[in-house]
């Protein structure tokens, strides 16, 4: 089984939930950059739980230890290879998942995989805990990308049907660095009740959430990409989809432009000045594959946690038999807000890879 991605750059992740590290190393970043460990920090501390009313109550502090590739406070140009300790875990909660698999989780599909022999406690290598090595090595790329004038940000669009503002056509960078600061980024921020009164209307009763995350990069230069096979879309999405609990990726108003005309769904083009820009950005900065220099956004659909409370119906392999599930142990009601950093660094990955 493979975890290695990219082509510039190269990640090769490992680890699981319950494993005594988890980490990621990175291939080919530049010598000689110091790296901003505080926000490197701040971006982990986003994501990690932190046992509040929204997330599992499982307490990480999700500090990286750089075991390679840097010296001297500078990239050294081999690889760099961060690892994150798991120090807080309750593996008896799991027994059960060996042979009884939870309804919308990747359990049955890794038992099938690797023959019965995978790591089921916390859910193993599919965990959603492997995304703070994904956060990690976009902390590190986001840096890089602002050198070049790349500023990335994210909000939650909605919580199950309650929506958000979207991005709008122009989008100041300080506006996106700003919601990276926020520990419920809205644009809207009136719906902070309305969205958590949903979330923890589903925690009283066993069950979960999902929602929709919008991502946006400014600064972004005209022509990045590599169509066919490498066009921004493909690039992203890969990556994308590669995030735990992600269902669906969107570019600009991607299935709203099927009920547009072309005159409508069309952004036209103008100078300002010297420089070209678009009227409209339904296509989310993105036409034929290539930057257009507008904006790069896109939404991604966050499915609901699978591991809930209510009694489902499952199998039980061991016994060959159907049976019912009642979870136990520490789970998120709702993914979506710690989500938000990783669309983030997952965005910053690809798009430096590009680069």
């Amino acid at each position: 089984m493979s975890t290695v991605w990219g082509n510039k750059i190269k990640l090769t992740v490992f680890g699981e939930s319950h494993s005594e590290a988890m980490g990621v190393v990175i291939d080919n970043l530049p010598a000689g950059v110091k790296l901003d460990m505080a926000e490197i920090e701040r971006e982990m501390a986003r994501r990690a739980p932190n046992g509040g009313e929204f997330s599992t109550p499982r307490k990480e502090g999700d500090k990286v230890e750089i075991v390679s590739g840097y010296f001297d406070d500078k990239t050294t140009g081999t690889p760099l290879c961060g690892i994150i300790r798991n120090t807080n875990t309750k593996s008896s909660d799991y027994a059960q998942l060996k042979s009884v698999f939870r309804p919308g989780h990747s359990d049955y599909g890794y038992y099938l995989k690797s023959g019965g022999n995978n790591d089921y406690r916390g859910g193993g290598h599919s965990s959603g805990r492997l995304t703070a090595t994904l956060v990690f090595a976009g902390a590190i790329c986001k840096q890089l990308l602002r050198q070049k004038g790349v500023e990335i940000g994210a909000h939650i669009l909605s919580i199950k049907d309650i929506k958000d503002k979207p991005f709008g056509v122009e989008i100041n960078p300080a506006e996106l660095s700003a919601l990276t600061y926020k520990p419920f980024p809205l644009i809207d921020e009136s719906l902070f009740d309305k969205m958590r009164e949903t979330i923890l209307s589903a925690r009283e009763e066993g069950d979960s959430v999902g929602g929709v995350i919008e991502c946006a990069a400014v600064g972004l230069k005209g022509g990045v990409g590599e169509p066919f096979f490498d066009s921004i879309e493909s690039h992203l999405a890969s990556l994308l989809f590669s995030v735990p609990a992600v269902k669906g990726v969107q570019f600009g108003k991607g299935y709203d432009l099927t009920k547009m005309y072309g005159s409508e769904a069309n952004d036209p083009f103008r100078y300002e000045g010297d420089k070209v820009i678009t009227s409209t950005n339904n296509n989310g900065g993105i036409l034929g594959g290539l930057s257009t220099g507008m904006p790069i956004v896109f939404n991604v659909a966050i499915k609901p946690t699978p591991s809930i409370f209510i009694q489902q119906n499952t199998i039980d392999v061991a016994a060959k038999e159907n049976t019912v599930l009642s979870l136990k142990g520490r789970h998120d009601s709702c993914i979506v807000v710690r989500a938000v950093p990783v669309i983030e660094a997952v965005c910053a990955i690809a798009l430096y890879d590009l680069l």
